[in-house]
């Protein structure tokens, strides 16, 4: 069988190309610029790539980008002001708290998280936007399952009445991928440490997304002969080398269509955070 292979760098490129003729149309016709601002607090090196990255691809597009660092030191209080002035900011119109948060705010993650405006929440996270996904009423939906949507779209494979698998729960990807599955009319079923047989139910999927944190967790008998196979995981090994969460080479050889890690669903992450932006200043200057 022979496999395809789905790039993330090609569909990044696409979701890319249309948020940039976007952008275009923004500056044009309604004068304004769609702006984000990314807070990081502390000095997490990974945090530190994540948010040069996101600030460069803003850059790429013509969007307004704002990195706001912060001491490790700050309280909770001084955080939230922050974001509040965020929220008034009428030149952003995205709003991030990159995550991790260091170990004196982790407590504290749900309440900051929470003081986005939903408007501005272009991580997905707000409990208004996590409802009204669970209601089918998409606003600003996570990055990254939003990205793995994106990428079965681009890619024409069929969603609707197939049998689709997800291994994981989390509320940023199992979770919401879940229910924009289900919005696009699949037969959804969420996998999790404590299913039963998991692999006689993978080996059900039409469509199988792994999101479970855990190295080359699936292999080949776990997969249905020519599913397609989204791969969100990324873990390094012990010789350093990045892995997902599925065994690559081995799925490969029974997968109609698989991600690689690294190159697949991550390029597609920062995509879906740039469109958010878009969408989050289009539907605030429509509220003005």
């Amino acid at each position: 069988m022979s496999v395809r292979i789905l790039e993330g760098k090609v569909f990044a490129a696409q979701i890319k190309q249309s948020v940039k003729v976007e952008v275009e149309k923004i500056k044009a016709t309604q004068r304004m610029n769609p702006g984000l601002a990314v807070i990081i607090v502390g000095e997490n090196p990974a945090s530190k790539v994540y948010v040069a990255n996101k600030h460069k691809a803003c850059e790429e597009l013509g969007i307004y980008s704002e990195v706001i660092s912060l001491p490790e030191s700050i309280s909770k209080e001084e955080l939230l002001a922050q974001i509040i002035s965020l929220n008034e900011n009428p030149a952003i119109h995205g709003i991030l708290l990159q995550l991790p948060l260091p170990e004196a705010l982790k407590n504290e993650e749900a309440e900051l998280l929470k003081a986005i405006h939903p408007d501005k929440d272009v991580d997905g996270f707000h409990p208004v936007n996590v409802g009204k996904l669970a209601i089918g009423q998409e606003h600003l939906v996570p990055c990254t399952p939003a990205g793995c949507i994106k990428m079965l779209e681009l890619a024409n494979v069929e969603i609707a009445g197939k049998h689709a698998v997800i291994i994981g729960r989390s509320n940023i990807v199992g979770k919401p991928m879940a229910n924009l599955l289900l919005a696009r009319h699949a037969t959804v079923t969420i996998c999790h440490s404590r299913t039963a047989d998991l692999s006689s139910i993978t080996r059900q999927a039409d469509i199988l997304i792994v999101a479970i944190g855990k190295a080359q967790f699936v292999t080949a008998d776990m997969v249905k002969p020519g599913a397609v196979v989204i791969d969100v995981g990324i873990n390094r090994l012990p010789d350093k080398k990045l892995v997902g969460d599925v065994d690559f080479e081995q799925v490969k050889e029974v997968a109609g269509a698989i991600t690689p890690v690294p190159g697949g669903v991550g390029l597609l992450t920062i995509a879906m955070l740039l469109s958010n932006t878009v969408k989050a200043a289009t539907l605030l200057h429509v509220k003005k």
